[in-house]
């Protein structure tokens, strides 16, 4: 885990939960678009596709870097997850993430069971070093994908809120708190929407001492948007702030919906 290879991971994986738009009912395709930005300027596109019949759900998506290439390295990838829709939360039975950045790519697979991890999978397998913080069996139960995790029941809590994260190699809390209300208007939707304040805690996964990760878990000034979805009775990120020193990166609907 370092700074940026999160801060890239974590807009993709916010991206992907605001596409996320369940009907309990009908079958449904739900189709949204984002922009990812580093300081005002595009560094990448992405387009969201799911699909919700009763009580299943699958989502897919794609990512492309655009404009700044050279800053994040020529990345695309792809993520798919699917799962059961349960009272309170979205719960995957499968994640997976391929992605390419630059001449390096990876493949992650994981499955769940009733929120525990079953089994996960890495290709190329990362070389740990001596002071690699371990994922232990404890971290791997009652945990949520970083793509369904992000969308939340209406009638639920939103924030405040503890979401317990495993993506495949690292296993880390997102701390919501309540920052109150902002209006917020894109194609498909316009309204009021609920912003939280959002702490990186990382557990296990990742490289003791890191720089780059106390970077991360020192930040008190990211921000992450829920819209509610009214068809789909569900709230999901719209906007996300993360502070960078090159500069915020920040991930926007540009389509949510519609």
């Amino acid at each position: 885990m370092n700074a940026r290879g999160w801060i890239a991971g974590a807009a993709v994986s916010l991206a992907l939960a605001a596409g996320a738009a369940p009907a309990l009912s009908a079958e449904v395709e739900h189709r949204t678009d984002y922009s990812i930005r580093l300081a005002g300027l595009p560094v990448a596109t992405a387009s969201f596709s799911s699909l919700f019949k009763g009580d299943r759900y699958s989502i897919s998506g794609s990512l492309h870097s655009a404009g700044l290439a050279d800053i994040f390295a020529r990345t695309q990838g792809t993520t798919s997850v699917s799962g059961i829709v349960s009272r309170d939360r979205l719960r995957a039975t499968s994640y997976s993430v391929t992605y390419r950045s630059g001449k390096r790519g990876r493949a992650i697979d994981v499955t769940f069971r009733n929120g525990n991890v079953t089994h996960a999978s890495m290709v190329p397998a990362r070389n740990k070093p001596a002071n690699w913080v371990p994922v232990s069996r404890a971290d791997l139960r009652s945990v949520l994908d970083p793509i369904s995790g992000l969308i939340i029941p209406a009638g639920g809590r939103i924030c405040p809120k503890t979401l317990p994260i495993f993506d495949g190699e690292s296993r880390l809390d997102l701390r919501l708190t309540s920052k109150g209300t902002k209006s917020f208007a894109t194609d498909g939707f316009a309204g009021e929407v609920v912003v939280c304040g959002i702490r990186f805690i990382p557990k296990s996964g990742y490289k003791k001492g890191r720089e780059d990760v106390e970077y991360l878990r020192s930040l008190s000034t990211m921000e992450i948007w829920f819209a509610k979805a009214d068809a789909a009775n569900v709230y999901a990120p719209v906007y996300v702030r993360i502070p960078t020193k090159l500069g915020p990166v920040t991930v926007s609907a540009t389509r949510f919906g519609g």
